[in-house]
């Protein structure tokens, strides 16, 4: 075996040691070669998983503490002239820029708006007056002890809030009766007159209770136990076991609604649906159910809510089985089984596409940049066709969208060249392109939104609700 030591001096002169040297030479150069190839391939999977970390971590950093908008952060330019600012104000200033003698101290004042701040327009309210008279020991004059005539009256308003308050409904049914048919022996024809509709036959639980209890936990997300304790400090207690039982009967109540409310929104020319996951409580543990919204058009602007136990198509598959248009969702690919086969016609979100630039900006910030400054300008035409009509709004998309996404597209397919496959910013590359046809509809439909924004704050209330409930349903029930 060669060494280091081995020069061209003292090489064998026997041809089959040349050779047997030369063998092991070029073995072990061989497995230098692939120590590393194996090296750079870990580096480069460890650099990869170090990017994936830190847009996995500056993601939850963001949702925990930073803004719910998609933007960049800001840019290093403007982080060094705050810098530049910080340090100039800690400088102190040059001796002979001061004026002589003592310096008076200028005192900012803060100016306050004069008259009383303006509240929102309480005319609508009723009005309860209280008057103030003066007692008639009062009224007597200190100068000659005359009493004092009333010569007018001075008024304020003020805005008060009366607690909630809990009544007894007295309901009397008049009874009637043919006095003439009874003394003939007849049957009297007794009549009853009939009392208002209620929500739960035979309940107790009047019609506006009902409300307040469904709005104050589906529209407030007020969650049970709490509003028990609200009952309770206003001395009726309502357990929440009972409430929950008239959700339940209110929701069966309101059912034919909801389902005419679904046909309507079936009747759109674009629906929008996004999905969230929803605990549900089921024998041994809690599952991983999901929420979805459908949102309708213009023409039909009702929004419902359909739950299903997990994630799979057959959910949407089932509510959209009678539909034909457009449907405006994200990227998950269960969708793709909706539409196979029908006329479906799917549109993509530019707010998702966005978002996952935002997320690995730190990776590839200059990238970030352009990605996203370009699809802020496909945002900037929507806002300027925001009020004009469809076809106005497909003629504006036309002439200044699509141009824009051709630069874009360009852009996109260079990065995915420059990036490694598993980058962060490939993935949000990759998704941009996977999702491209889906992406452009808007630029062939005037009516189509570019975004799913509207789907997205209608399932916000599911998931400000969702920390305070559960789904109380047991599989088979």
């Amino acid at each position: 075996m060669p060494t280091n030591e081995t020069s061209l001096n003292n090489l064998p002169e026997d041809k089959q040691a040349l050779q047997t040297m030369l063998r092991a030479l070029w073995h072990e150069s061989e497995q230098q070669k692939q120590r590393i190839e194996e090296l750079s391939k870990r580096s480069d999977d460890l650099y990869l998983e170090t990017l994936q970390l830190q847009k996995e971590l500056l993601r939850y950093k963001k949702a925990t503490y930073g803004p719910r908008a998609d933007r960049l952060s800001e840019n290093e330019l403007a982080q060094a002239l705050l810098e530049f600012a910080e340090e100039l104000e800690q400088k102190p200033s040059p001796a002979e820029g001061l004026p002589q003698g003592e310096v008076e101290l200028e005192v900012r004042r803060v100016q306050r708006r004069k008259g009383r701040r303006a509240l929102a327009n309480f005319d609508n309210l009723p009005v309860s007056t209280h008057v103030y008279e003066l007692p008639a020991e009062q009224r007597c004059c200190s100068c000659c002890g005359e009493q004092r005539q009333e010569i007018g009256s001075e008024e304020s308003w003020q805005i008060e809030y009366i607690p909630g308050h809990f009544e007894r409904l007295r309901h009397v049914r008049k009874k009637y009766a043919c006095a003439k048919c009874e003394l003939a022996g007849e049957n009297p024809q007794i009549a009853t007159a009939a009392k208002a509709e209620t929500g739960i036959e035979k309940g107790f639980a009047g019609p506006g209770l009902l409300a307040y209890i469904v709005t104050s936990k589906f529209a407030d997300y007020l969650p049970l136990y709490r509003l028990e304790d609200i009952f309770e400090r206003q001395g009726f207690a309502i357990s929440r076991a009972t409430q929950s039982v008239w959700c339940g009967d209110v929701a069966d109540l309101v059912e034919p609604l909801y389902r005419r409310m679904a046909e309507r929104i079936r009747q759109s020319h674009v629906v929008a649906t996004d999905d969230t996951i929803f605990p549900m409580l089921g024998p041994g543990q809690t599952q991983s159910a999901r929420m979805w919204v459908y949102v309708g058009d213009e023409a039909n602007p009702y929004n419902v809510f359909d739950f299903t136990l997990n994630r799979g198509r057959e959910g949407p598959k089932e509510f959209l089985k009678d539909y034909t248009e457009v449907l405006l969702a994200d990227a998950y690919g269960g969708y793709n089984g909706v539409v196979a086969g029908n006329a479906i016609s799917r549109a993509g979100c530019w707010s998702h596409a966005r978002r996952k630039f935002v997320e690995a900006e730190k990776t590839a910030p200059e990238i970030a940049r352009e990605a996203v400054d370009l699809i802020g300008q496909l945002f900037a035409v929507e806002k300027q066709a925001k009020d004009v009509s469809v076809a106005e709004r497909l003629a504006l998309r036309q002439t200044q969208s699509v141009p824009v996404l051709a630069e874009l597209r360009h852009k996109l397919l260079t990065w995915k060249e420059q990036l490694l496959p598993k980058h962060p910013m490939a993935e949000a590359v990759n998704y941009t392109l996977s999702q491209w046809e889906e992406l452009t509809v808007f630029t062939s439909d005037g009516a189509v939104p570019i975004d799913n924004n509207v789907s997205e704050r209608e399932m916000k209330r599911v998931v400000l609700n969702r920390n305070y409930r559960r789904l109380a349903i047991m599989q088979g029930c």
